[in-house]
């Protein structure tokens, strides 16, 4: 990243939009430096910069009170400030001048669903901040900023997997992740073509994503590598994982490492199946990747559980959780004409067991962040 822009900031405001989004499949290998199939959603965080008189401003369309800073204490604003303040803190501290800013942000991805809403927010403001003060940011530096924010200024473990696919997906396809090199591709997923739909459903459990059940499993993940002397999960293959697992002592952790390597395994075979053009082949490893999140990785609840179960009784080729677990969402693939009476099986059961009403919405992948007209 240049120290310095290249030229005056522009004077009319700037608007960039990007998105949440879906992992098809893969979950928590990404920090294990695995493979994971994600998509982009079509709800998302649009991030508005105009020039301010002085200092920086946040506001939000679902917040009340606007935030102003002249300093770059993450600690001196609200949190969801932070994620909008903490690319010009982190800018102005590589040598970026940048000016006095107002950021306006306004997001349609439901909170706390599971869905990558801070990565959309985060995303959504490097991209309007590129444009509007002339960085020239490669793909790879917005990729490193936007990581940077969420690991180092908010202090949030995740794994990278969001902020990659928000910046870089492609619309109609999942987008292959490689989390060692950082490598991308985009795989075909045309649900239409096959007369298949992708049902979310929104459990409304609590997402404790931030919380120290996340660090525990990549801290978990990370000792069991440093155990079997390899530098990540990665390392494991199928072929070795049942001698890896018997080299462990800590149930847990060997738990861990068959989860993380039999995923990897589970996302490439969906690539292949996706590549070929067979999108109903891949239910069962849909189904096949919720087993493990829930027994070995123990991520799941009550909430989510139930609802892949419905769904897999309503007639889903496939059904399981998707994100960083303990409550969220869950996927369904069905036949279009499923889609109705699936909703209404699993809402059923959530209410036989008295949980807060689900939503579901279909979904389709579509484009990374992009600059939008303002």
């Amino acid at each position: 990243m240049t120290a310095q822009n290249s030229r005056q900031p522009v004077s009319e405001p700037t608007r960039a939009f990007a998105p949440g989004r879906v992992n098809l499949i893969g979950e928590h290998t990404d920090y294990n430096d695995g493979f994971v199939l994600p998509f982009a959603l079509g709800l998302g965080c649009t991030a508005t910069v105009v020039l301010a008189g002085e200092g920086w401003s946040a506001t939000s369309a679902q917040q009340d009170d606007e935030v102003a800073t002249t300093t770059c204490a993450p600690s001196d604003v609200p949190g969801w400030a932070t994620y909008v303040l903490g690319p010009l803190w982190l800018l102005a501290d590589r040598g970026v001048d940048v000016p006095p800013l107002r950021i306006h942000v306004d997001s349609n991805v439901p909170l706390g669903a599971g869905l990558s809403s801070s990565a959309a927010l985060v995303c959504s403001v490097i991209t309007a901040l590129d444009e509007a003060l002339s960085l020239g940011l490669s793909a790879d530096e917005s990729l490193a900023l936007s990581r940077a924010v969420e690991n180092d200024v908010v202090g949030a473990p995740t794994g990278g997997m969001d902020q990659l696919v928000s910046l870089r997906a492609v619309e109609g396809h999942a987008l292959f992740c490689d989390m060692r090199s950082l490598e991308t591709s985009p795989v075909p997923f045309d649900l239409e073509a096959a007369g298949l739909a992708l049902l979310v459903i929104d459990t409304r459990a609590p997402h404790r994503h931030v919380d120290g059940e996340y660090a525990e499993r990549r801290a978990g993940c990370e000792e069991a590598a440093r155990v079997l002397g390899v530098p990540a999960l990665r390392d494991v293959t199928a072929d070795d994982v049942e001698a890896a697992v018997e080299g462990l002592d800590d149930d847990r952790l060997q738990r861990y490492v068959r989860h993380v390597v039999t995923e990897n395994d589970r996302v490439l075979a969906t690539v292949d199946l996706l590549s070929e053009g067979d999108v109903a082949g891949i239910g069962p490893l849909l189904t096949a990747s919720h087993a493990p999140t829930r027994d070995d990785f123990a991520i799941s609840v009550p909430e989510v559980d139930a609802a892949v179960e419905a769904l897999l009784e309503a007639g889903a080729l496939g059904a399981r959780m998707t994100g960083g677990g303990f409550g969220g969402c869950v996927i369904g693939l069905l036949p279009t004409a499923g889609v109705e009476p699936a909703v209404d099986i699993v809402t059923r059961r959530f209410r036989d067991g008295g949980w807060q009403e689900p939503t579901g919405f279909l979904v389709t992948p579509g484009p990374g962040a992009h600059v939008v007209p303002a």
